[in-house]
């Protein structure tokens, strides 16, 4: 029963008496252990994004009315594999005149910047790589190496269509990720701690969906252009600039691209379901143990994967303006009015029992300004234009 209520403590204890039972000493049998956990863990992550490949594959194929892969394996589950294989045996191009070193290391940051997140995302309660106290503070981090991997592929294939798109990426990435700091900002202020373990304990009672509702909807938004899926995907505006930044790669370096996408989606699944909707906790089922709880957080990540998948299969593509506009005169101003309303009702409202349906009710309240302000504008928009449309009447 030891195992069922605490598996990753057990199996170290496990590890470490065999190890130091065969001569090792605590510290190198120590080391072992952890080397032999992270290459674990990273296995489980790219089997996952494998099984993602597929997923994406055949929810898009009923988007569409198809039936996607149908042919190797039971519903086709083994077509990634097959993929695989093919990204392998196509031939490794390097563009002439291109910085080697670069043009290598930049998928590798791609899927190294999807890696580290994974760090800190609390599993259940005894199943966290790092318990960081400034866990917000690392995933803003470490999500900015994404945003490196980007100019650096885009800017070392010597292309002048890779810079462009490299270029108008990052300026994507990293605009919304203003408004994605404030809505986590408001989650900090609504727990009290930075630290994801805490955020979750926090949300024991109610998710921070009841308190925040509109601040869920904004991150999910920024975290939608992060990723530079639909309808915020210029990085891949083939009409416009060929592929975007990876147009000069081939093979599985292309293949670590597009891994660490699908990877990167169903990782931000899991801090939406962290921050909002209490990650592993549901209705008290994790207390049945860690690995319950597991399952739970897993599904959750899905569900919101799959959310993150349905806008992009629904939503065309915006214009680069119009994408940027909407960020710095729409979300970042309304994401810090969020945070300073959340600041002051939790602040006049502490331990108070109108605390949620306070939060609650005024999440609603600026939403609905914000939807008369916006017919506001749009009136008087579409009036001046009519205006100066006009004919002019000549005496």
């Amino acid at each position: 029963m030891e195992f069922w209520y605490d598996p990753i403590t057990t199996i170290f204890n496990s590890l470490l008496a065999t190890f130091t039972g065969w001569g090792m000493s605590e510290i190198a049998a120590t080391v072992l252990i952890y080397a032999i956990t992270i290459l674990l863990f990273v296995t489980f992550a790219m089997v996952l994004d494998i099984f993602l490949v597929w997923i994406e594959r055949k929810v898009v194929a009923r988007f569409q009315d198809r039936l996607g892969p149908n042919r190797l394996g039971p519903f086709g589950i083994f077509q990634p594999f097959a993929d695989i294989v093919k990204l392998l045996i196509k031939e490794d191009i390097t563009p002439v005149g291109a910085d080697v070193i670069m043009f290598n290391l930049a998928p590798i940051f791609s899927m190294m910047s999807v890696l580290l997140l994974w760090a800190i995302l609390p599993f259940a309660p005894k199943m966290v790589g790092v318990d960081l106290n400034v866990a917000m503070l690392y995933l803003v981090a470490a999500g900015s190496i994404g945003t490196l991997s980007v100019i650096m592929a885009g800017w070392a294939s010597n292309n002048k269509y890779a810079t462009m798109g490299a270029f108008r990426t990052v300026a994507q990435m990293i605009s919304y990720e203003i408004p994605m700091v404030a809505a986590i900002l408001v989650v900090v202020v609504l727990s009290g701690t930075m630290g994801a373990v805490g955020i979750v304990e926090a949300q024991e009672g109610i998710p921070f969906i009841f308190y925040a509702p509109l601040t869920a909807l904004i991150f999910l938004i920024s975290a939608i252009a992060e990723l530079g899926r639909s309808p915020f995907d210029l990085n891949e505006a083939e009409s416009e600039i060929v592929a975007g930044f990876h147009t000069e790669y081939t093979g599985m370096k292309f293949g670590l691209f597009y891994a660490g996408e699908l990877l990167h989606s169903f990782t931000f699944g899991g801090f939406i379901a962290l921050l909002f909707f209490g990650g592993h906790r549901f209705f008290g089922l994790e207390n049945l143990g860690p690995i319950v709880g597991a399952i739970i957080f897993i599904l959750k990540a899905i569900f919101f994967y799959w959310v993150i998948m349905w806008v992009k299969y629904t939503v065309p593509r915006i214009r680069v303006d119009h994408m940027l506009a909407f960020n710095w005169k729409f979300l970042t101003p309304l994401a810090f009015i969020l945070l300073m309303v959340t600041a002051l009702v939790g602040r006049l409202l502490m331990d108070s029992l109108w605390l949620v349906p306070a939060l609650f009710l005024s999440n609603i309240f600026v939403g609905w300004m914000t939807v008369l302000y916006l017919k506001s504008h749009e009136r008087k928009t579409r009036e001046a234009e009519e205006a100066k449309s006009a004919p002019v009447v000549q005496h």
